[in-house]
């Protein structure tokens, strides 16, 4: 897996110890209970994994970097899309009213965010007013025409959906990519920038 790690891959094997000297003590405790840390869409030195540390709060999030050797557990957000949790909240019921929808189109999809947290670690991060966060797969352009009926199929779930679109070279957000901007913005490991096509690299605007 380590040759193959995506943002949003949730990553076992960080420990305290492995953070500076500084860390907020909430992150600590994270760590200190074996809980996972999130891959950032961000740049690191050779051997690391750009990462993440949630705690309980929303507001506690750390950004940090994790050593490759320390990985001893990975799992992606299309690995999540047929676990289930026993809680009744509207992220789960959307999740659920989803599935067969997204299942029967073919797509490569994966369930980030809080709801990917909790599926894979069994933490409990959703709340009542928790959105859900979803990935698509895009190896290959999505028309802007499909982009806009797979976002109406999210807008009839009972709870806020936000969908990225991960193409080879950064992310892209549903939403926008199913909207009338003649650019998007297109999240990379190294920076965000507008683009016209974000399956060309090349085509960036000035």
């Amino acid at each position: 897996m380590v040759n193959t790690l995506l943002a949003h891959d949730l990553l076992w094997g960080m420990t305290p110890e492995q953070l500076p000297a500084h860390a907020p003590s909430w992150v600590i405790e994270s760590l200190g209970a074996g809980q996972p840390v999130v891959v950032r869409r961000a740049l690191s030195a050779p051997g690391h994994v750009a990462v993440g540390v949630r705690g309980r709060l929303r507001e506690q999030r750390h950004a940090t970097v994790m050593s490759i050797d320390l990985i001893s557990r990975g799992v992606k957000p299309e690995q999540l899309c047929h676990v289930s949790i026993d809680r009744d909240l509207p992220a789960v019921r959307a999740l659920h009213q989803l599935r067969p929808l997204l299942d029967g189109c073919g797509w490569v999809w994966g369930v980030s965010g809080s709801a990917g947290f909790e599926l894979a670690s069994g933490v409990q991060a959703l709340h009542e007013g928790s959105d859900l966060d979803l990935i698509l797969r895009t190896p290959q352009p999505l028309e802007r025409s499909q982009a806009q009926e797979l976002l109406k199929l999210l807008e009839a779930a009972v709870c806020p959906v936000d969908m990225q679109l991960q193409t080879p070279f950064g992310a892209v957000a549903l939403r926008e990519w199913a909207g009338s901007t003649h650019r998007v913005l297109l999240k990379k490991a190294g920076e965000a920038c507008l683009v016209i096509d974000p399956w060309n690299p090349q085509e960036q605007a000035a």
